[in-house]
């Protein structure tokens, strides 16, 4: 089996990118995709997150592209030829660089198009013409509706981490997409999970196609050490610092369920003296690359996120993943675990378990066909949250200087009881006692205005006032 990418006989020009970043060995998903892409069969991927599954696609399509290859300026020259589609706007960012990258000594051309932005400076890119265009399903159809792009002469599609788009509700829009596509065309799928509904999906667009599995399906990396601790909902922030600090971590993916819950957990540890921003659904795009972006810097100690940042991102060196929530979604967590331990080094998943998880870690149990050894945690009185002062600087410390020993509650002097007030105004003290009046009741009045009243009238009917006239009413003889 070919292991080295000098023995693929890629075009000069793609070769020398591969040198370029430094890949000299392939993965195993890559040695086996590779060469089936090449020949132009239809290929279902399957391996562990992080094992090279962008590069395994992206390489033997540009390879093929390289006969459309030409340095004209008309648009017309550059019709989109591989379409990739992928579930979230960071990936898409992160594939559409990597591409980038493999073409940058040819004269193929590529974008990428995705929500969350302005859609002008995507409508002139794709206006000028690309080959290789890299897209979330929702902004892709805002595009074809615009008729910004047309599709009618792709010859590669790549659905990449598929399942993902599944359980995010993109299946319509992946069916409208590939309507708009020619039926004489090579499809890929790729994802670290393959369920039911994917194969379905595979059995309806692709055409005998060849299944690659380097591993079994849903498996977690040998190089990641998983921890699963017994935390008390309110204790996981402390467990969370302890943790960081015995063993060294200098920065961490912090994974929540919830985007108010990751908002709140980054605020809570920001005001705690850590490094921390956040990343989930509801900041803009904008925002969310910045925090993206600091975190790959080494700017930023800890990235609270969502399972929005669980798919596909590959930001080197990241020693350690905590689940500060166990996922709902069992599958979720052998991608929430695969941004460590990428490329064959080392990497440490803790995760928190409380009372209220049992059904979640049965879930995931059942997925990874072992039982999971949960082990206690106890927490030092001294390191359990206490008061804090804020120097200033948005750095948070604990107040270690010494208090004086509070009194006993019993030898407290007790205060006197207090003497009832007196009242504001003794009227309201006295009874009440009704009028000495010699008026009739109201009933009565009531009775004796209906007596009077003409028969046939309801008595609740006033009657109307005579009032003097203005002015005389004319008869009809009189002329005016």
């Amino acid at each position: 089996m070919t292991q080295s990418f000098s023995e693929l006989n890629l075009a000069p020009a793609l070769a020398r990118a591969v040198a370029d970043m430094g890949y000299e060995t392939m993965t195993p998903i890559q040695a086996q995709a590779i060469p089936q892409v090449l020949t132009g069969r239809d290929v279902m991927g399957a391996a562990q997150t992080g094992t090279g599954k962008t590069a395994a696609f992206s390489l033997p399509l540009l390879q093929r592209l390289l006969k459309h290859e030409n340095a004209s300026t008309s648009p017309a020259r550059h019709p989109v030829r591989a379409l990739v589609l992928l579930p979230t706007r960071e990936l898409a960012d992160q594939v559409a660089e990597q591409v980038k990258l493999y073409a940058k000594h040819t004269q193929l051309r590529s974008t990428v198009v995705f929500g969350g932005i302005d859609m002008k400076p995507q409508t002139a890119e794709l206006k000028k013409g690309v080959e290789v265009l890299v897209a979330t399903p929702g902004r892709l159809l805002d595009h074809i509706e615009a008729k910004n792009c047309v599709l009618n002469q792709v010859e590669y599609v790549v659905l990449d981490e598929a399942d993902r788009m599944l359980d995010i509700g993109f299946l319509p829009d992946l069916q409208r997409i590939l309507s708009y596509l020619p039926k004489q065309r090579t499809t890929l799928l790729f994802s670290a999970t393959f369920s039911p509904e994917i194969k379905r999906l595979a059995n309806s667009y692709l055409q005998d196609p060849i299944t690659v599995e380097v591993a079994r399906s849903n498996a977690t990396a040998s190089t990641v050490e998983q921890h699963f601790y017994r935390v008390d909902d309110d204790d996981k922030r402390a467990t969370l610092h302890r943790i960081v600090r015995e063993r060294g971590i200098k920065q961490a993916f912090v994974f929540v369920n919830s985007k108010l819950g990751c908002a709140r957990l980054a605020r809570s540890l920001e005001r705690e003296g850590l490094n921390t921003t956040a990343l989930h659904g509801d900041k803009s795009q904008d925002e969310r690359l910045k925090a993206l972006d600091a975190f790959k810097q080494g700017n930023v100690d800890l990235l609270v996120c969502t399972d929005v940042a669980a798919r596909g991102l590959d930001i080197k060196d990241v020693p350690a993943v905590f689940n500060f929530d166990i996922p709902f979604n069992a599958e979720d967590y052998v991608h929430r675990i695969g941004r460590t331990g990428r490329a064959g080094a080392s990497g440490l998943a803790v995760s928190f378990v409380s009372g209220k998880d049992a059904r979640l870690v049965g879930d995931l149990e059942k997925l990874l066909g072992k039982k999971l050894e949960i082990e206690a945690l106890e927490l030092e009185a001294d390191r359990r949250p206490a008061g804090r002062f804020n120097d200033g600087q948005r750095a948070w410390e604990r107040d270690e200087s010494p208090r004086e020993p509070r009194e006993p509650r019993a030898a407290r002097p007790q205060p006197a009881p207090r003497a009832p007030r007196a009242p504001a105004d003794p009227f309201f003290d006295q009874p009440y006692e009704a009028k000495g009046s010699d008026a009739p009741p109201s009933w009565e009045n009531a009775q004796r205005a209906a007596a009077a009243a003409p028969r046939g009238v309801s008595p609740n009917i006033k009657t109307r006032r005579k009032v003097a006239a203005l002015f005389k009413a004319s008869s009809p003889t009189e002329g005016g």
